[in-house]
């Protein structure tokens, strides 16, 4: 029996054995396929070099309306937020206490003018008596001053009429230009002018529309240089690209409006309006805006895809796959950005393949599998300046 059971243990034992020998072993190294990348080429062409300028628009005219005289507000006669014409009627100001103003100044003129010539008669009178002596050379003095101060009146009372009439004129607020009505500042019933030349509203001329940008000193300087003698002359470039909050660009290109005399010292930036027609009325003042001005042409530039560049600490880098598909990587000197591009101006040379996609798990030396990338495209009108 004893020996029965030791021959059943024997072909477990040798199992266990075998199983243990075999969990020993080392597995047999498995070969890693290189890594795949997307490669680009570096491309050469001209390329346009664009200044990035942010600014904000505004009206071609801003005019405030205020009241110029003093008086109850009757009525608001337009719709806030339309557009009006040079003329309309926008406030109405009770104009009843001028209307009894200007009654009285017509009566004072009255009595000035019958004074004056009473004055002109007792002139005409004394002058041939003094000849006869039949009054006193002081009597024809006294009347010939009288006379001259009664004219006085006259021009006066004339005077006070004009004005009173001017100022029951303003109880009639209307536009001083074709434009665009902001909101309503008062009611109806408000006292305006007492005091002061109350604010009612603000009137803007939109088309054209300016487009306010504030220009680096180091950019003026850039632009100035390429032709000095142009300095304080009146501005010729024309052009501009309007770029929008939505990233819409604006159909009318621009032209370059009034250059600030002197920089802000605060800021260090020079003042420039731009000039953008507005015929749909898109356009509204106070909207952010991105003009771009053509600065110069960048002849047989070199492009790469921005993120084909790595930066580290101000010095810039990119992948170069050179023979038998190993990795170099190479510091880049770039230049301004087009589009979706960047200018490389040293370290690289035409026909170069540089890793655009998958540069994560890339080091020098390293061996990958390359995969064309999609080429972008051509480089047009809009470009982003450095």
């Amino acid at each position: 029996m004893s020996m029965q059971v030791g021959r059943r243990w024997i072909p477990v034992a040798v199992a266990v054995t075998a199983a243990l020998n075999t969990g020993c072993e080392k597995p047999a190294a498995v070969a890693l396929s290189p890594p795949e990348v997307y490669v680009a080429t570096v491309d050469q062409q001209d390329v346009p070099v664009y200044l990035d300028l942010v600014g904000q628009t505004q009206g071609f005219q801003d005019v405030d309306i205020r009241a110029r005289v003093e008086g109850f507000l009757d009525s608001v006669n337009f719709r806030e937020g339309s557009f009006v014409r040079k003329g309309d009627l926008l406030y109405q100001i009770d104009p009843k206490p001028l209307q009894t103003a200007l009654a009285q100044a017509n009566a004072d003129l009255a009595t000035a003018r019958a004074r004056l010539e009473k004055a002109n008669n007792d002139v005409a009178r004394y002058t041939p008596l003094v000849a006869k002596q039949a009054v006193s050379q002081k009597e024809l003095d006294d009347a010939r001053a009288a006379q001259d101060a009664t004219q006085s009146q006259v021009e006066a009372a004339a005077a006070a009429v004009e004005k009173t009439r001017l100022d029951l004129g303003y109880t009639r607020v209307t536009s001083p230009i074709n434009g665009l009505v902001g909101t309503t500042q008062v009611k109806p019933g408000s006292l305006v002018g007492r005091g002061e030349s109350t604010l009612l509203t603000t009137v803007s001329a939109i088309d054209p529309i300016i487009v306010r940008v504030a220009v680096t000193e180091a950019d003026y300087l850039r632009v100035i240089k390429r032709d000095p003698r142009r300095a304080g002359q009146e501005p010729r470039t024309s052009g501009i690209r309007l770029t929008l909050a939505d990233g819409t660009v604006h159909p009318q290109t621009g032209t370059l409006g009034p250059v600030e005399r002197a920089v802000n010292s605060a800021t260090g930036t020079l003042g420039i309006q731009i000039l953008f027609h507005n015929p749909d009325n898109v356009l509204r003042p106070g909207q952010y805006a991105r003009a771009q001005l053509l600065l110069d042409t960048k002849a047989g530039a070199l492009l790469v895809p921005q993120r084909a560049v790595q930066e580290l600490q101000s010095l810039y880098s990119v992948a170069v796959v050179g023979a038998g598909n190993k990795v170099t990587f190479r510091n880049v000197k770039v230049g301004p950005r087009v589009d979706t591009r960047w200018v490389i101006e040293e370290g690289l040379k035409p026909g170069d393949q540089i890793v655009a996609e998958g540069l994560q798990a890339l080091r020098d030396g390293l061996t990958v599998r390359t995969k064309p990338m999609a080429p972008p495209d051509a480089v047009g009108t809009g470009g982003e300046a450095k």
